[in-house]
């Protein structure tokens, strides 16, 4: 997807025009990440749910989480091309639908196939909404206040996943459990999913209010359409002048193609792809997404309750979003690379102090752990601090430093494939964690977890590059 933004040096005239209208558009966009968040995250109160209802084996039961992540990848690599076809406000629309017919599958589904294919289209739906939100943000930001705006992407993401953990909680609570009957004589795991079709109104309904991006009325040929939708995002006095720039700078971008990852001389891929494809695999390999994916059955593992459990991740959820806040304000003081460097060093040490905590608790008759009360809050208090670790360190620099850290010829082609790599990963993780789980324990998947976080500072203190300060012309 052509979705590079322009670069142009800020003006007083441009970062001050209309900012609230285009704050207002930029909040709706980052609804989809919203939405992304809580389809990531519903799925957490579930898990046991949708064991006993469908009758899964651990495998099965690891599918039906992992089978959204699937949809993921197609869905963030077929996004650029429906995006640049059809218009980025279009594409938002078609993921609307799709988060739509998700969430009603799965919430309905009667089986895991059935629930597999519904939780294929959200994940459909999840891949699109991360790659083109973000990217109408960008279109239609004054550059002076592009980097905040933007940061509204991963800000909806976190904010989705501590909603999920709440209606879950909420939920369960009312109903008893995620198994219990809950309004209209359905099971509570149901509504779970269901509820979603609320914030997917509002961002339906929101998408009526934005226009198309500017870059993409001028490379489908309506200056007239991107004169008017600059006049109500920037100054007057520049919109010819922008136009021009979108201009010029189309007739240097092609279509994102994979021989762009490659030298043309030695036909090797390029070092910096590798770069990209090591943090992308590396930010899901620590694990987080077994704590958002699986918070409830973890916790449930070493012994709490399933209302403890699951307000244990409502918890996490509000310690994510202050966490990314802290990231957001950090991350142009501090720069990319010590913020990494930061979490990584985190992450490896709360990861083994879980590792050793689960590692020598006392298994019951039944197979749960049974914590000492010291203990079991030495572990809340590590969960939380490695949350605390990746949620101002790896969650939202990874794609700060993907949207910048490739040269302009190849962005598009590389973050494809990062994306890949990235939804790829989170899928093997989150496929094997319930076998992990039955054969070495919560103490042996948390240790390799540790291990990964541990690899992952020498990575990032080797190869990667920092991008502080860099145009992209630099990079």
């Amino acid at each position: 997807m052509n979705i590079a933004p322009t670069n142009s040096t800020p003006d007083s005239s441009e970062s001050s025009a209309h900012l609230g209208f285009v704050l207002l558009i930029s909040s709706v966009a980052a609804i989809g990440g919203l939405l992304f968040g809580y389809d990531s995250g519903c799925i957490n109160g579930t898990v046991e749910a949708l064991k006993t209802a469908f009758g899964s084996s651990d495998v099965a039961s690891g599918f039906n989480v992992a089978s959204i992540l699937l949809g993921c990848a197609v869905g963030a690599f077929l996004a650029g091309r429906i995006a640049d076809k059809f218009g980025r406000r279009a594409a938002l629309f078609a993921a609307a639908v799709l988060f739509a017919l998700g969430a009603w599958g799965a919430g309905a589904a009667f089986n895991s196939a059935v629930f597999i294919v519904a939780r294929l289209i959200g994940g459909f739906a999840v891949g699109a909404a991360s790659v083109i939100a973000p990217a109408y943000i960008s279109e239609v930001s004054p550059t002076a206040y592009r980097g905040r705006l933007a940061s509204l992407q991963q800000l909806g993401i976190v904010l989705g996943l501590f909603l999920a953990f709440l209606a879950n909680y909420l939920i369960a609570r009312a109903a008893g459990s995620a198994n219990s009957r809950f309004w209209f004589d359905f099971p509570a795991w149901r509504w779970m999913f269901w509820v979603q079709l609320i914030p997917i109104s509002f961002f339906f309904l929101g998408l009526f209010l934005i226009p198309e991006s500017p870059r993409y009325l001028v490379s489908a040929g309506d200056l007239a359409g991107a004169r008017n939708v600059l006049m109500m995002v920037s100054d007057a006095s520049t919109v010819e002048g922008k136009i021009v720039e979108i201009q010029k700078t189309l007739k240097v971008d092609h279509r994102p193609s994979l021989r762009d990852l490659y030298h043309s001389v030695t036909g090797k891929m390029h070092p910096i792809v590798w770069v990209g494809l090591s943090i992308a695999a590396l930010q899901q390999l620590v694990g987080i997404n077994v704590v958002f994916y699986y918070g409830e059955i973890l916790w449930r593992a070493a012994g709490f309750s399933e209302g403890d459990a699951l307000k244990i991740n409502v918890i996490g959820g509000v310690i994510n979003v202050a966490s990314t806040l802290i990231a957001i304000a950090l991350v142009d003081k501090w720069g990319r690379k010590p913020l990494l460097i930061t979490g990584s060093i985190g992450m490896a040490i709360t990861l083994g102090l879980l590792a050793v905590i689960f590692g020598t608790a006392h298994v019951a008759a039944g197979g749960a752990l049974q914590l000492s009360a010291k203990a079991g809050l030495t572990a809340l208090i590590s969960a939380n601090a490695y949350i605390v670790a990746f949620g101002m360190s790896w969650g939202p620099v990874m794609w700060v430093l993907l949207g910048e850290m490739f040269p302009n010829q190849m962005r598009g082609a590389a973050l494809a494939v990062a994306g890949l790599s990235q939804w790829g990963t989170n899928f093997l993780v989150t496929m094997t964690f319930p076998l992990m789980l039955r054969s070495i324990g919560l103490g042996g998947a948390y240790g390799l977890y540790a291990g990964f976080a541990l690899i992952s500072l020498f990575v990032v203190r080797a190869i990667v590059p920092e991008t502080k300060g860099r145009t992209l012309e630099q990079m």
